[in-house]
């Protein structure tokens, strides 16, 4: 290929030189190429090898769709693989290099692979090596794991980074009337007929400039303009340098705007790209055509493209691609294209396979009728081609022509990849030789060349008629077509027992051999045809070779290309980096962070932090030169002993009020809740409704009509969607509101013997919480000195007498200022969650480690909380066979037989001599317990306490500390009869 630059003409802005770098070397380009054609422009032929055979690989495309110059971009942290060189805005600074080979891609050895191609046909992976002794080989190691290596280090055609990506991605939301897809003369006719109807339009477009195929013809330049100046003064909104790659349900659709892609110094508070989701009322389609290439003899060299790239090269880029052009076609497409070269001062020849094509031969242009490509000649670069006419049911040679480049045109495919995501399946046209969009009930519209409309006026009248469609509004539907002499398909050219790399899949090296290969050895199926050949699962998706795979496959079926079938066009429609789509969520922003309004008063006092679930909490207040371990016994010692006050404002709290409210719960919880006395809490297990525990926790009743329910921290969410669904959609009838206010109270458990104590020293005057004002489960408003009003009711997690304190969110520091220094006073201590679940397990309490979804209330021993009185959500099928077996894992204390010893959680529980397998139980907690001296945990056990005392029992852990011989108590091991928590 003898590509140049104009002196003038093009898109491009001359007085703005780029200077950028191509495999270690400074080149130079101007404002408004991209990539591909500054390097065309440079002279650079070979910018890409294939992934199987290595094989040379130049600029194929001037779009999406190219499958040769995919090159890597950008160095460091910041190199990115498998980047379309024609899609690449050039930009001052920018690196780019060649990939998949080595040294260079001018001189690879990975090329010897070629001379071995015919032992590398389709699916040689599959038989070469899935068939290789399961068995061991050598030093230990199976013959797989031999090649397994060499195949990983061979797979992909690019490296990316190892380094962390150092730019951020960020995630929008828009909503709009009419979403238009494309910016061509369909798209721009469509945004500009709705807007004007009054619509909030928004239009969308991938490239950098509005326009399509209007931004390749320098004529159409002042239409262009006079366009995109009405668009915009109609109110439509514009994005481009952004890609619709998907539509899913209910009008979404998914965007990807590249931001600063194209900057050399990007603002560093901007995200390198943004991900969309766009809800749109209905969206007209004006994503234009692909064209198609031909298969044959080394249709893959440097110097073969298409014919409509070559165009867009030459018009908006100023780039001459060759000086001796052979364009093979069999439809009217290329003939402006063949024009223009010849007026830029190229020598054109026209092969068209069309026996009696357009009549009108441009000036300068030669045309040879009859003919199609039948072989390049060349490796790094294109010399010749050999051209071949039907002789009968067969080809045979013609002659050949000497050439610098081949422009191939072989019929155009619309894009129908987006609607195809709606499951609008795909029609086959024979008349225009392509997949035209399907039929949807959606209001999704395609316009212009994507419905198969090949003139500019159409496409414009298309385009017009779509938005009418869009807006309810009649509009006649343009027929397809428009070319004045018919296509005549052609899809392959090979001479009969001739060996040829006719190729169909350029990345991925698929040749027509290899589609009929799959069809020999049984694979008639399109999608076993992909997965068996790798047809079309490249970064191009198959938007160039899928049509001639399918049309190969037909042939060898002896069937019509529709009988065959069509593979799904899956999102996304171009590749989108996994960044992209996590956004934000990334490092410690990976998820949502919580903080109570404790969090800094907890800081300030010592607190190591840790997460739970998605709030941040305390874990232990260690003292001067205390570890974890020393730090939480001291902390549920002390809390046994004395008084400790943690902070569990992170508990979910729901407010439920309204005259059903009591009702509501009733249904809701296994126990009953529909006579509970106002001034009382008590403790309530909600089911699932197949039966299984869903969550625990305390319901107040503040008032008639009012009830404060509190969950566990990780279950807050969950509940309150489960509330809101079943009053909407369950129970519709009852009178009852709830609400969220976790975030409204500031929350602290105080426990332990003094806790009373601590607690009365804060109140103020006449303030009585003694055991008879307050008993066991009692709630009551009090205050706090400094007039603090505050919920407190005489709840124990901890098994000591305990009380939980609300207050609202903004007082609670003040409250922690009153009531530490007296605690502090008495010998008390701050504790965190990791005391707190030493004081539980220590208790027999359970928490989503042990209530894990698979667990019934019989399992967690709490079966007599289920009303027989009442029916409750899940009391049906609670009552399953399956779920009252007596051997069914149920919750125990553990003990290990040496109290010096220590076992883990996740442990297996089984027999001594029999670890294989699942055992008979597992440990869902453990911890080192001050009051027992020793470890102890909790875990479930077949057939309960009863059925394994007196029977030794191993805790199974062989990833860590291998097996410790156990007992198996009851899960109550502190105060069992509950005398501590009723004092």
């Amino acid at each position: 290929m003898t590509a140049r630059r104009l002196d003038t003409g093009g898109r491009i802005d001359r007085t703005r030189q780029i200077d950028f770098r191509w495999d270690g070397k400074t080149l130079t380009g101007f404002a408004g190429d991209t990539l591909a054609s500054a390097l065309m422009a440079n002279g650079e032929s070979v910018l890409g090898r294939s992934f199987k055979y290595h094989r040379p690989r130049g600029i194929m495309s001037a779009g999406v769709e190219e499958s040769g110059a995919i090159v890597t971009v950008g160095e460091g942290a910041r190199r990115e693989p498998n980047v379309k060189a024609t899609m690449q805005e050039l930009y001052e600074g920018l690196s780019a290099s060649g990939q998949n080979a080595w040294p260079n891609v001018r001189f690879d050895l990975g090329a010897v692979n070629g001379l071995f191609s015919r032992f590398f046909a389709a699916g040689f992976y599959y038989k070469t090596f899935m068939g290789l002794p399961p068995f061991e080989w050598g030093h230990g190691t199976g013959l797989w794991m031999q090649y397994e290596k060499l195949i990983r280090k061979a797979a992909g055609m690019g490296t990316a980074s190892r380094e962390a990506d150092p730019d951020t991605y960020d995630h929008a939301h828009g909503f709009c009337d009419l979403l238009v897809v494309g910016s061509g003369p369909a798209g721009l006719n469509a945004a500009l007929t709705a807007a004007k109807a009054g619509r909030d339009v928004l239009l969308v477009e991938q490239d950098f400039e509005l326009g399509g195929v209007y931004l390749n013809d320098p004529e159409a330049e002042q239409q262009r303009l006079d366009l995109v100046e009405a668009v915009r003064a109609a109110g439509v909104r514009i994005m481009t340098r952004t890609t619709a790659f998907g539509l899913y349900d209910d009008g979404t659709a998914g965007l990807l705007e590249k931001v600063t892609d194209h900057l050399s110094r990007p603002d560093p508070h901007l995200p390198r790209q943004r991900f969309w989701t766009v809800r749109a009322g209905a969206t007209v389609l004006a994503t234009g055509a692909l064209e198609r290439s031909i298969a044959f003899d080394n249709n893959d060299r440097p110097g073969v493209m298409t014919a409509a790239s070559a165009q867009a090269y030459l018009n908006r880029f100023g780039v001459q691609p060759g000086e001796r052009i052979v364009i093979a076609t069999n439809n009217d497409s290329v003939y402006g294209t063949a024009a223009e070269l010849a007026q830029a001062g190229a020598e054109v020849t026209v092969a068209d396979y069309r026996r009696e094509p357009s009549s009108e031969t441009p000036t300068g242009v030669t045309v040879r009728t009859g003919m199609a490509p039948l072989s390049a000649i060349g490796k790094s670069g294109l010399q010749g081609i050999e051209l071949a006419r039907e002789a009968g049911t067969s080809w045979q040679k013609a002659e050949r022509l000497d050439c610098d480049l081949l422009l191939v045109s072989g019929g155009w495919s619309p894009v129908v990849n987006l609607s195809s995501h709606r499951g609008a399946k795909p029609v086959w046209d024979a008349k225009e030789a392509c997949f035209l969009p399907g039929e949807t009930s959606e209001p999704i519209f395609h316009a212009g060349s994507s419905a198969g409309i090949w003139t500019r006026e159409a496409c414009e009248a298309s385009g017009i008629a779509a938005a009418k469609k869009a807006m309810g509004q009649a509009a006649d539907t343009l027929a397809p077509g428009g070319w004045t002499t018919p296509i005549t398909p052609l899809y392959e050219v090979r001479l009969p027992n001739r060996q040829s790399k006719a190729f169909v899949d350029f990345q991925h090296d698929v040749t027509g051999d290899d589609v009929r290969l799959a069809q020999q050895e049984g694979f008639v199926s399109v999608e076993h045809l992909k997965r068996y050949t790798t047809l079309g699962m490249a970064t191009d998706q198959g938007k160039m070779g899928n049509v001639i795979g399918l049309a190969l496959m037909a042939e060898a079926l002896g069937k019509d290309i529709p009988d065959v079938g069509t593979t799904r066009f899956r999102p996304p429609y171009t590749p989108v980096a996994i960044s992209a789509l996590s956004g934000r969520n990334v490092a410690r922003h990976f998820k949502p962070l919580r903080r109570t309004p404790l969090h800094d008063w907890n800081l300030r006092y010592g607190a190591t932090m840790t997460e739970a679930g998605l709030w941040h909490r305390p874990w232990y207040f260690a003292r001067q030169g205390e570890t974890i371990a020393e730090a939480y016994v001291r902390e549920a010692a002390t809390v046994r002993e004395t008084v400790g006050i943690c902070d569990v404002s992170s508990l979910g709290k729901i407010a439920v009020q309204g005259p059903d409210a009591a009702e509501f719960l009733n249904r809701v919880y296994t126990n009953g809740f529909a006579k509970l006395p106002v001034g009382k809490a008590r403790y309530g297990i909600m089911l699932r409704d197949d039966g299984m525990v869903m969550d625990d926790g305390t319901t107040w009743r503040l008032g008639e009509t009012e009830f404060l329910t509190t969950t566990t921290t990780a279950q807050a969410g969950k509940v309150m969607v489960w509330f809101d669904e079943l009053l909407q959609t369950r129970w519709p009838d009852l009178k009852v509101h709830v609400s969220s206010v976790s975030d409204q109270w500031a929350g602290v458990s105080i426990a332990g013997p003094k806790s009373r104590e601590t607690i009365a020293a804060c109140l103020e005057t006449g303030e009585d919480i003694s055991n008879e004002a307050l008993p066991f489960m009692g709630v009551a408003r009090v205050r706090l000195k400094g007039g603090i009003d505050a919920l407190i009711a005489r709840i124990s997690f901890s098994g000591e007498r305990a009380y939980e304190l609300y207050v609202p969110a903004a007082s609670g520091e003040a409250m922690m200022d009153l009531l530490w220094p007296t605690a502090e006073a008495l010998g008390g201590c701050l504790y965190g969650m990791e005391a707190l679940g030493t004081l539980r397990i220590e208790k027999g309490h359970v928490t989503g480690v042990e209530l894990d979804g698979r667990v019934t209330i019989d399992d967690a021993g709490l079966g007599k909380m289920a009303s027989t009185k009442k029916p409750f959500i899940g009391s049906a099928l609670r009552q399953r066979p399956e779920l009252l077996r007596e051997d069914r894992p149920q919750l125990v204390g553990i003990f290990p037989k040496d109290r010096s010893q220590r076992f883990n959680g996740g442990s297996i529980l089984c027999r001594p001599g029999d670890p294989e397998g699942f055992g008979d139980g597992w440990i869902t907690a453990v911890t080192h317990s001050p009051a027992l001296g020793h470890w102890i945990g909790l875990g479930y056990i077949a057939g309960g306490v009863d059925a394994w005392q007196g029977t030794a029992v191993l805790a199974n852990d062989p990833t860590r500390s291998g097996d410790v011989e156990v007992e198996i108590v009851s899960p109550h091991m502190v105060d069992p009869q509950g005398v501590r928590m009723h004092g």
